[in-house]
């Protein structure tokens, strides 16, 4: 289990929801934050099922198909606990895809490499902006840390992005 089960035992923290509730608050409200897909998702609250770490009810509104609920059990919360140590404690290995093209980047011509940078820093831009402005939670503190996360991040990312095409231009 990984930080996508924390994330989804988290969630179940504050109330039990059923599968398309609980993919519907991570697009609208942690799609910033992480891009898990909607079968992951499913794959991981069935493991966490067969782990004991939450339950599943069946339920039937009206004339609606069937549903499953899922809620955290009391050995989901113990794990919980567990994962969001670790997790806090942990430091992230990064990797960036936009590396290997810059470890390249020599073998195309400079005003076509600018152009392309350039277009890179303009799509960061938006990012920032974007991040910027996401309102403050407020009640849930550590959303607004992780907001924050990402956009010091960012803005490192322009800081060097910026110097890394001054220096190329100035070649």
């Amino acid at each position: 289990m990984d930080e996508r089960a924390l994330l989804l035992l988290g969630i179940l923290k504050t109330q039990s929801l059923h599968g398309y509730q609980i993919n519907e608050f991570i697009d609208k409200n942690l799609g910033r934050i992480t891009d898990m897909k909607k079968a992951t998702a499913y794959a991981i609250l069935d493991k966490l099922n067969q782990g004991s770490y939450i339950s599943v009810e069946m339920e039937q509104e009206g004339n609606r198909p069937p549903r499953k609920v899922y809620s955290i059990t009391e050995e989901g919360e113990r794990f919980f606990q567990k994962l969001l140590r670790e997790n806090l404690a942990q430091q992230d290995q990064i990797t960036f895809k936009g590396d290997i093209g810059l470890m390249f980047y020599d073998h195309i011509p400079k005003e076509e490499a600018l152009k392309l940078l350039t277009e890179r820093l303009d799509k960061l831009e938006t990012q920032l902006e974007t991040l910027k402005a996401v309102p403050k939670h407020g009640f849930a503190r550590g959303v607004d840390l992780s907001i924050e996360h990402h956009l010091v991040y960012k803005q490192a990312e322009r800081e060097w992005l910026v110097s890394v095409i001054d220096r190329i231009r100035d070649e």
